[in-house]
């Protein structure tokens, strides 16, 4: 299960929460408000050559040329 971030409309506390993607969103620790989940930075990152920055699909494979 992933953890996600989630934020209290009322007090504006943040929290972090292991739970299912589905789940219900947690209340809040600090004023048992309702919480919303937060959208986080991805630590996902393509390096390396042949990705769509380096050009990956413009090159035609040289076995497919005959």
């Amino acid at each position: 299960m992933p953890i996600y971030q989630y934020r209290c409309e009322c007090c504006g506390h943040e929290q972090e929460k292991l739970t299912k993607h589905n789940a219900e969103p947690p209340k809040c620790a600090s004023c048992e408000g309702k919480t919303k989940k937060l959208v986080s930075r991805s630590s996902f990152s393509l390096k390396g050559s042949g990705w769509y920055r380096d050009g990956y699909g413009l090159h035609q494979n040289s076995s497919e040329n005959g």
